[in-house]
Parts: C-alpha cells; structure tokens; sequence
C-alpha cells in the first residue's frame, strides 16, 4: 500500500474506531484497504483520494445532488447502493456520519439496533 493511501485508510479507521461500530474489522474489498462489519465491506478505499462508501440509492442521489463537491459516482457506480467520497473535501464530523450511515446499511438488523437508537442515519 503507496504512503498516501496508507494514510487515508488510517483516517477513516480511526474515525470508525471513534464512532465505536460494533464488529467493525479492517480487511480488503477489490484489493484495497476495507471496512467490514461481519464480513461485509461497508467502506473501502478506492484510490488515496477517494473513498466507496455503501448507501441506499435514494440517499445516495439526494446527497450528490446537495453536494456534488464531495459526492460522487462514476458510471461504473450508477444504479448500486455506493457512492464515491472525495476525502480531502469533507470534514471529520460529515465523514463520521457518512461511516455510521455506511455500517448501518450492511450491519446485520439486530446488531444495528443495538449500536443505539441516539446514533442515526
């Protein structure tokens, strides 16, 4: 793994290890540096300047459409529950949200429901 992308990977780590997901484990997905939650990737770094976050597609759409200068997708994203983050765009808090969005959208149901009703989409 090239530094910069090391170093954008530990980012989003240490932001998901803060927002204390359940279950969370560090693994790869399309051979880049992954986030799954009981096997399944819910992040995964798609180069070190842009991160694949899982979302469902109406929220997906209302979120490029609100701030298209730091979500995105490329043709090959069109019509998948995923989209593309530009990281030196968004902020810490914004791309915490966007990780426990991303989690609860591949967590099993019962495991999410007990990661707390307080944390939402």
């Amino acid at each position: 793994m090239n530094d910069d992308l090391e170093r954008s990977f530990e980012r989003v780590q240490r932001l998901a290890e803060t927002a204390g997901l359940p279950e969370t484990t560090v693994g790869t997905s399309y051979g880049t540096p992954a986030l799954l939650v009981k096997g399944k990737s819910f992040v995964r770094m798609r180069d070190a300047q842009t991160l694949v976050v899982m979302c469902a597609l109406e929220e997906k759409q209302m979120l490029m459409e609100l701030d298209p200068s730091l979500y995105f997708e490329t043709d090959h994203y069109k019509g998948w529950p995923a989209m593309l983050v530009r990281l030196a765009a968004i902020d810490d808090d914004t791309l915490t949200r966007r990780l426990i969005a991303a989690w609860r959208e591949k967590a099993p149901r019962s495991l999410a429901s007990r990661f707390g009703a307080t944390v939402s989409k």
